[in-house]
């Protein structure tokens, strides 16, 4: 492997937050609607989307997406299932279900991927303009976006080399597909597959930011520094909404009472957080209105395969709280 082109991170370093786009974006905007009344935390999917009015799913709703428990499947590589975005929604309605709804939490690309279209239609707006006008706008957000521009590239941390991960499981698992595979650094373009596919722009994935927007993000999420949301709507964000089953769930996020969570044993049970697969973590202590975040791009320059760093994100959340003592700071 050619050796990187070496580019200092600064604390204005733009990175692909990968998964952070679901409680941070698709999360968010869930939880205006619902505090809009626009938005049912209890009613059917298919009372918003026409293509989960079916036998298997008519049932599916909008808590389960939220809280990863609607029995959808992880993850399937969507741009070998249909060569045509439109019918991504379709592709995803036609999956069987892996576990019966409201039993397991098993973490869902696709369940965000649905209430990314869930908020198109009830709004009639792009789910990019929906961020923009709902989210990135009021808060002057000016290094926050999906789809990068290429110009921007040298502020942007690179991930991985031609997206080798996703098509080593694609070729084990779909042996005959004859997909074109990026095979260039993924830079200042979303990682995800899925999401690529899509466009950029998806409700699991594609959002990209610094380090002090996604505090001005995270700062959403808690009662006393939101902008956007209601204090009892920010309750949300703290109560088990899984309540005995495998994982602990909130409102688009883990909470650190999760088994074996990346929040380490010195966050509280009740504080929340989630990871990103480029290297990404936000987690939350709405109490003391602490937020931890840390960027990295593990992926970049790596072999397969990549190294598991929660071991990291646990000992960061360790030593933040040791060097912050008991002052509430954010």
């Amino acid at each position: 492997m050619r050796e990187p082109e070496r580019i200092p991170t600064r604390s204005d370093t733009i990175y692909d937050l990968a998964s952070l786009t679901k409680p941070l974006v698709t999360g968010l905007l869930s939880a205006r609607f619902v505090e809009a009344g626009e938005l049912g935390i209890d009613a059917p999917i298919s009372s918003y989307l026409s293509e989960f009015d079916r036998p298997d799913k008519s049932s599916l709703t909008i808590r389960q997406l939220l809280t990863h428990t609607s029995g959808l499947p992880a993850w399937r590589p969507l741009y070998l299932l249909t060569s045509d975005r439109d019918k991504v929604l379709a592709s995803i309605a036609e999956e069987p279900l892996q576990d019966k709804p409201g039993e397991r939490v098993v973490y869902s690309d696709l369940g965000f991927i649905v209430l990314g279209f869930v908020l198109q239609r009830l709004s009639g707006v792009p789910l990019k303009d929906l961020a923009q006008d709902q989210i990135f706008m009021p808060l002057q957000l000016t290094h926050t976006f999906f789809n990068p521009a290429q110009a921007m590239r040298t502020g942007v941390a690179a991930c991985e080399n031609g997206n080798a991960y996703e098509r080593d499981m694609c070729e084990r698992d779909f042996p005959s597909n004859t997909h074109s595979w990026r095979e260039s650094v993924v830079w200042s373009e979303v990682h995800d597959g899925n999401a690529y596919f899509l466009g950029g722009v998806a409700g699991h994935a594609g959002l990209f930011s610094t380090a002090g927007e996604t505090l001005k993000l995270a700062n959403q999420f808690i009662a006393l520094q939101s902008q956007l949301l209601k204090a009892e709507t920010c309750e949300l964000f703290r109560r088990n909404l899984t309540e005995g089953l495998n994982e602990a769930r909130s409102f688009s996020w883990q909470l650190a009472a999760t088994k074996d969570s990346t929040a380490g044993p010195s966050l509280p049970l009740d504080a929340f957080g989630h990871t990103g697969f480029t290297g990404t973590s936000c987690w939350i202590d709405a109490k003391t209105q602490r937020v931890f975040i840390l960027l990295t791009n593990r992926t970049h320059a790596r072999v397969l395969p990549f190294a598991n760093i929660n071991g990291v994100r646990r000992l960061f959340h360790t030593l933040a709280v040791r060097a912050l003592g008991k002052t509430a700071v954010s």
